[in-house]
């Protein structure tokens, strides 16, 4: 069976979704694998009073769900952040994918591990960089990500995100979050308007977090 074919066969269904809409439940035993083809989503995990932890944001080329194959049920919950298109697969058939196509298994392989570097960039950013540096970090590693699968348009991309989902991400209190955004904004280093996110000195940005802003390696797409 050739890999288009296999990957036909794999695939179980595609979803459309509006925003909010929860893809994932916490603790959810269901098993769902996906692909996001456009929009964005965020993991996350909540404590019983209700406070949220983003753990990430996912863009198009994510594949969603691999934690839950290795554990008892979801342990995070996923929400679309705007209208998100997705091709869902059986779980069940991720073994044969390995299986039958070692190359294309890797490329799974990959795309956790790129998670994993993300989530470690994050566990850094929460437990060692100030305000500051958060934000000048989330801006710039989600621009990157952006760019790498081709939604930059006119220096801009698209910014869903609101304040509160940026204090959920980086530990932040939403008072803490606004003063340190509209300080970064006073400095001329970023813009957001219409819903859209352009980096005005990307220089400083990456001075100021402390991060790379190199090229990332292109996404496989499952």
């Amino acid at each position: 069976m050739t890999e288009l074919a296999f990957v036909q066969d794999f695939r179980h269904a595609n979803r459309v979704a509006p925003p909010g809409t929860v893809l994932i439940r916490e603790t959810s035993s269901e098993g769902k694998l996906y692909t996001l083809y456009a929009g964005w989503a965020f993991r996350y995990k909540t404590l019983s009073d209700g406070r949220r932890q983003i753990l990430n944001f996912l863009l198009p080329g994510d594949f969603i769900g691999l934690q839950q194959h290795f554990n008892d049920g979801a342990a995070y919950g996923v929400e679309a952040l705007t209208s998100v298109s997705l091709c869902a697969f059986q779980q069940n058939g991720l073994m044969d994918l390995f299986k039958a196509l070692p190359a294309l298994g890797f490329d799974v392989t990959w795309l956790a591990a790129s998670q994993k570097n993300v989530l470690d960039e994050n566990l850094l950013t929460a437990g060692r960089r100030n305000a500051t540096e958060r934000v000048a970090t989330l801006l710039l590693q989600l621009f990157q990500r952006a760019e790498r699968v081709g939604l930059v348009v006119d220096g801009a991309i698209e910014f869903p995100l609101n304040q509160q989902h940026v204090a959920d991400a980086l530990g932040l209190s939403l008072v803490h979050t606004n003063k340190t955004m509209r300080r970064l904004l006073g400095l001329g280093l970023y813009r957001i308007e219409g819903g859209r996110l352009e980096l005005l000195d990307r220089k400083a940005l990456s001075r100021i977090a402390d991060h790379d802003d190199g090229a990332l390696r292109p996404v496989p797409l499952i």
